[in-house]
């Protein structure tokens, strides 16, 4: 029973990061005279503005508790999991779209999933595989749909736009691993911290590229443009980045690895919501299927996750 609680609070926190993360795909679409890695840049800095605005009071009692092995993941998980995860995402979006670019990175899920199946009370690859399939078989059918029915671009234009997604999916696939198993050993920071960390090591590393990124670019845009690029890059940053990644971490102590690869699926499914109503239409019949089907791999994994309950003797 007290099993079960956690699982329905860790699936919680994360069908919440799910959503907030769902609008980073519109992020790019509303920032156009943007290039993908200006953007990353920008959302990263305020990322990092408001991460130090929350943790300054705390700031020493908290750093007395790292070591120097954290300091390196607290770094390349900045760097991989954030702004080469975010550059790539924002890229693909660009380049194909809403839907392509989050569909491809909807596999995230799968690979987690894998790479969790050998930790300690991993559900057997067996019994996921079920699950697997739908998952698979839902981002198979509704990114084939969205390639044969979207507008299509030049072929260079649409391979670097998968190619760019498909680093998206590797980049978060091992950042989702990894920043959940330094969780694991990281118990005297909370979960919340530790993304608000991972925020002010992304801040700092975006103010690196500021200047040689985005420096050039103050010039060909007015006040008016730059307040609406700040704007939007704030909101994606404090939702998205604080308020997700909090959700995350929360999910990432509280479930199996395997299971929260699954529920990842939620932010497809977010980004896709927000894509229909920043085109301004309903699903069709083959994007209702693979949402079924998406939905269904989902609901498949956690049953194998439930804990079992036994009829008392007679």
């Amino acid at each position: 029973m007290f099993a079960d609680r956690l699982l329905l609070k860790g699936i919680v926190y994360g069908v919440c990061a799910g959503l907030c993360w769902g609008v980073i795909f519109l992020g790019p679409q509303l920032t156009p005279g943007l290039s993908g890695l200006q953007f990353a840049v920008l959302r990263f800095l305020c990322y990092g503005a408001i991460s130090v605005a929350l943790l300054m009071p705390r700031w020493r009692r908290v750093c007395a508790n790292l070591t120097i092995a954290d300091w390196k993941s607290l770094f390349w998980l900045s760097l991989i999991g954030n702004l080469i995860y975010y550059t790539l995402v924002g890229t693909g979006v660009q380049l194909v779209g809403i839907a392509t670019t989050s569909l491809i990175v909807g596999l995230i899920p799968v690979f987690v999933t894998l790479a969790g199946r050998h930790d300690v009370n991993a559900i057997s690859l067996r019994k996921l595989t079920p699950s697997l399939f739908c998952a698979v078989g839902g981002v198979v059918l509704i990114s084939w749909h969205a390639l044969i029915n979207g507008d299509k671009p030049d072929i260079l234009t649409n391979v670097a736009g998968i190619l760019c997604a498909a680093g998206a999916l590797v980049t978060w696939s091992w950042f989702a691993v990894s920043n959940a198993r330094r969780l694991a050993q990281v118990v005297s920071v909370s979960a919340h911290d530790w993304a608000l960390l991972t925020g002010v090591m992304t801040g700092a590393q975006s103010l690196l590229l500021a200047v040689p990124v985005l420096g050039w670019q103050v010039g060909t845009h007015g006040n008016s443009e730059w307040l609406h690029f700040v704007m939007v890059a704030g909101g994606v940053a404090f939702l998205s980045s604080v308020v997700g990644n909090a959700c995350w971490n929360q999910t990432s102590r509280l479930l199996p690895l395997a299971l929260s690869g699954q529920v990842l699926v939620i932010e497809t499914l977010a980004a896709l919501l927000f894509g229909f109503l920043w085109e301004h239409r309903l699903p069709d019949s083959y994007e209702i299927a693979a949402i079924a089907l998406l939905v269904s791999g989902v609901v498949w994994c956690l049953n194998c996750h439930r804990t079992p309950r036994h009829s008392p003797a007679v």
